[in-house]
Parts: structure tokens; C-alpha cells; sequence
């Protein structure tokens, strides 16, 4: 039976890790996290989507508890600027479509656009409206808006449920955002509380037995650390899975090639500049900018590939984006690895986060990919024999998670509108992923369905790929002709239902701003 399992690496995956087993298995389980003072947490991935939510459930935190310590405000999707053309956008929520007569609002608004209407997101999804008039999803007694999910009135008497991601049926209408440093320190301290022992320390050396697994750690002030089981969290360096273990690097650069980033942490009076409740990512010349609304504060960066533009450029332009309020803030360059670890796991150690996969952070889905690491990891938990058929499952899983959000996100490249320099016309005549081709032409005839989207699971459903191929405008799309033999009355009064609860729903909940600052 496995006892003993050391994190090697802090930062938001490594206390992630740290307090879901903690919170899996208690007493049951010693967890220590060896985590470096001199390594800092990246803090890039400060969006989430909506799943996260179970993460904090699982752990029986609730909002008012933790997200005043972080910082945290709500997402309720992405707003995409300057994809389709500049001065565009549009935004991708968490909200499933509606259907009516057996199709999704999606097809009907192409086979006849209320009122002519361009935007599509102002009239199949509720949270445009909402997102625009920067309303929060609760109500000031803590109620949530969609009345689809059943909540008690106060969210302060409601028990987490410990749930995970593949229990998730219904689409909760948001996420968060955070800063991740605030988030692993809290982490840290929910985690040493319960039981978890934090060693800060160098690891000097990673030591492997006559099989080639890993025996112990040698660090430089704690001597020998051992542990049956390791889990390496050190970021894109990959130090035990990559570099002691040697497992490769599968590349994703020939379909992604934004390898870099540079980010700013913008204090600003939100109060007065106003929350708005989601992530914006705005194109850019080389790639695009991401603006992230905490309490307090801006975390804005430029996403960018560096054959196109340097860094000195990058920053350059990401300043001016920002205005005034970016002077004298210290500038954060990163290098990204832009692809997965073949396997995150192998022999007695499994990578999450970072050193086990990323793809950019166009979708968020950086911590989505720690917590679908741990869950499953929790879900493949190895016994004394350690069966491979186990391991075997766990890398499949992860893989086919990254891989295809890889996919997801090359469809946004590929299915912008935008075509007004070398770096965009190039991200129409990119290498595509194995099969996307194939869909994209299905698409063109007939919008997703759960049938025809990468089959594995990768969090994303197929109202979010009708969200981008509509928004992004680049690629020529089909009503279904059978629309053309239907009536439509009943589609064209489910637009008119819609908007009239977009508008009441503007009206009636309150700032973002507003809710959170009597939650601090």
C-alpha cells in the first residue's frame, strides 16, 4: 500500500495537488511539498472556467471564504476583440444553447438572423448582456441569477458537494479569476493545516534505483527526501519527469507557435474603472493580449510567438495597450513550452501542471489541466503492485485532454477572420492536428455536435465551438437546409424571450463590483 507522496514544486499546482489529496484521502496519506524559495509562481494562468468550481467544493471551501483572499472576481466567459476584424467582438460564455423544434438557436440564427442581427452572441446567450453591463451572477443575498441551478438562499449555508469533473451535467454560468500567488498561499496554509508538511529546499539531486525509477531526492539543507510516490510540479523545467526521468517532450509549436509571453500586474481603482465578469483577449499583430479584472488590480499580458516580434516589442506594445497606469510596473518575460510530456506518468512519478502539459492560455485552461491531472490522478491512485494498467489509463486520459484542447485552440487561429499581416495570413496555411481538417469541412455544412467534436474529453462542448466558428467570421458557415421546410415562429419568439431576459437580467442584478466589495 502507497503512504508517502512528495510534491516536488509549489506554486498553484503543486498546493493544488497538495490539498486535493489531503482533502482525498486525510491521515491516510502523508503529503510533503518540497518547493524552492527561489523559484517564483509563474502566475500567468489567473483564469479559470467553470469546472474549477468542483475543485473547491471537493475541498469544502466555499466562495465567501476563499475568494476574498485572492482577490477573486467572477468570470462568466471570454470576450474575444479584434478576431474577426478590429473593432469586433463577441463573447464566449458558459452558457448551453437553447433548442427549439430539435435545433440549437445557432442554426436557427443562420438560417434567418433576427432583425438582421450580426451578433449572434446577443441572441442565443444571456451572459453578452450580462458581461456588457458588468453585472455580477448573484444577487446581493448570495442567489444565483439562472434559476436552473438549485441553490439555498444563502450560499453561506450551503455544503460544498464533492463532486469532480466527470460529474459535471449541467453548465454552471461561471468561473473565476484570481491571483494565483494569493490562491497557493492559501492553499499552502489550508494544506499545512491539515496535515500536509511544507520543506523549502533545493532539490540537488534526483536519484533513481537499479530499475530506474526514482529511489529518493537529495536536497541541500534536508539531506535524502524519499516518498513512494513523486509528483513533479516544476513548471515547464520538468525536473523529474523530463530531465531525471528523460521522458520526451511531444512539441506543439507546428500548429501553435505563440511561445512566449510578457505580463504586467496593473494596480488600478476597479471601483471607478468598473469589473467587468470575464476575461478579454483582445488579437494582436503577433498573437493577443489577455486583460484579467481582479479586486484590486489588472493582470494583463501579451501572448505572443517570437517569430513575428520580439521582446522588447512585445513589452513595448503590451505598455501602450495598457496606458498610463502600466508605468514603472516590472515587466514579467516567460518562455512557454507549448506541447505535453508523451506520458505524465512513468514509473513512480506523474507530472501536473506545467511539466506535464500547456498549450497558451487562450482558453484558460492552465489550472483546468492541474485539476483534471490531480482528479484523475486520485481516480488512478496506484496500490503496492503498481498495475500499468492504471498508469496506462491515467496518460491516456491526460493526453487526450490536451491534445484536444489543442485542437479547440488551433480552430481559433485558423478560424479568424483576421488577415491583415504575415502572422495571420500564416495561421490559415498552418499544419493542422490530425482529423481537424476533416471536422472543419464537416462544420462548414453543418455547425458541432457531440458526435462531431474531438471525441475525448477536453472540457469544451460543442456550444462552444458554434461560439467561436459564428464570432471569429472566418469560416463560411450553413444553416441546416431543413430550416427552409420548418416554421420558424417558434425559434424567432425564443429570440424575442431571450432578449427581453437579457435585458431584465442587466437591470435588475447588481455590479460586479458591488457584490464583491460587500463580500470583502
Amino acid at each position: 500500500m502507497l503512504t508517502n507522496v512528495v510534491i516536488v514544486g509549489g506554486g498553484t499546482s503543486g498546493w493544488m495537488s497538495a490539498s486535493y489529496l489531503k482533502a482525498a484521502f486525510g491521515d491516510r496519506l502523508s503529503v510533503t511539498v518540497l518547493e524552492s524559495k527561489r523559484i517564483k509562481t509563474i502566475g500567468v494562468g489567473e483564469a479559470t472556467f467553470s469546472t474549477v468550481r468542483h475543485f473547491f467544493d471537493y475541498l469544502g471551501l466555499p466562495e465567501h471564504v476563499w475568494m476574498p483572499k485572492c482577490n477573486a472576481t467572477y468570470k462568466l466567459g471570454i470576450r474575444f476583440e479584434n478576431w474577426h476584424r478590429k473593432g469586433s467582438y463577441f463573447y464566449h460564455p458558459f452558457e448551453r444553447l437553447r433548442v427549439v423544434d430539435g435545433f440549437p438557436l445557432t442554426d436557427w440564427w443562420l438560417h434567418r438572423k433576427p432583425g438582421n442581427s450580426e451578433r449572434f452572441d446577443q441572441d442565443v446567450f444571456l451572459m453578452s448582456a450580462i458581461c456588457d453591463a458588468e453585472r455580477s451572477p448573484r444577487y446581493m443575498d448570495g442567489t444565483l441569477f439562472e434559476q436552473d441551478f438549485k441553490e439555498q438562499t444563502d450560499p453561506k449555508d450551503r455544503k460544498p458537494e464533492r463532486s469532480t469533473l466527470t460529474e459535471q451535467d449541467t453548465q454552471f454560468p461561471y468561473a473565476y479569476q484570481f491571483d494565483a500567488s494569493l490562491l497557493a498561499d492559501y492553499l499552502c496554509a489550508y494544506s499545512t493545516e491539515r496535515g500536509v508538511r511544507h520543506i523549502e529546499d533545493d532539490v540537488v539531486e534526483v536519484a533513481r534505483d537499479d530499475r530506474g525509477w526514482i529511489g529518493h531526492l537529495r536536497t541541500r539543507e534536508h539531506g535524502e527526501v524519499t516518498a513512494d510516490l513523486f509528483i513533479d510540479c516544476t513548471g515547464f523545467k520538468g525536473l523529474l519527469l523530463n530531465e531525471a526521468l528523460e521522458e520526451p517532450v511531444i512539441s506543439f509549436q507546428d500548429t501553435l507557435p505563440n511561445d512566449r509571453a510578457v505580463a504586467l500586474r496593473v494596480p488600478v481603482d476597479m471601483e471607478k474603472r468598473g469589473l467587468r465578469p470575464c476575461t478579454t483577449a483582445t488579437a494582436q499583430d503577433a498573437g493577443w493580449i489577455w486583460t484579467i479584472p481582479l479586486f484590486g488590480r489588472i493582470g494583463t499580458g501579451y501572448v505572443y510567438a517570437s517569430d513575428y516580434t520580439t521582446p522588447e516589442e512585445a513589452e513595448r506594445t503590451l505598455r501602450e495597450f495598457v496606458g498610463p497606469d502600466a508605468k514603472d510596473v516590472e515587466a514579467n518575460h516567460i518562455r512557454m513550452r507549448i506541447g505535453r510530456s508523451r506520458n505524465a506518468w512513468v514509473n513512480n512519478c506523474v507530472a501536473v501542471g506545467l511539466s506535464s502539459g500547456f498549450v497558451e492560455p487562450l482558453e484558460s485552461t492552465g489550472i483546468f489541466f492541474i485539476q483534471q491531472g490531480i482528479e484523475q490522478l486520485v481516480k488512478h491512485f496506484p496500490g503496492a503492485d503498481w498495475n500499468p494498467q492504471l498508469r496506462d489509463s491515467y496518460n491516456r486520459a491526460i493526453g487526450n485532454t490536451i491534445d484536444g484542447v489543442r485542437e479547440f485552440l488551433v480552430m481559433h487561429y485558423r478560424g479568424a477572420g483576421r488577415n491583415d499581416n504575415q502572422y495571420w495570413k500564416d495561421a490559415k496555411t498552418r499544419a493542422l492536428p490530425d482529423g481537424l481538417a476533416e471536422r472543419l469541412d464537416m462544420w462548414r455544412s453543418k455547425l458541432p455536435t457531440t458526435e462531431t467534436i474531438f471525441p475525448n474529453y477536453h472540457g469544451f462542448e460543442p456550444y462552444s465551438y458554434h461560439s467561436m466558428l459564428l464570432g471569429l467570421g472566418g469560416v463560411d458557415l450553413k444553416a441546416p437546409p431543413a430550416l427552409a421546410l420548418m416554421d420558424d415562429s417558434a425559434a424567432q419568439a425564443e429570440f424575442k424571450l431571450l432578449r427581453a431576459q437579457s435585458q431584465e437580467l442587466a437591470k435588475r442584478l447588481p455590479s460586479q463590483y458591488e457584490y464583491l466589495a460587500q463580500m470583502h
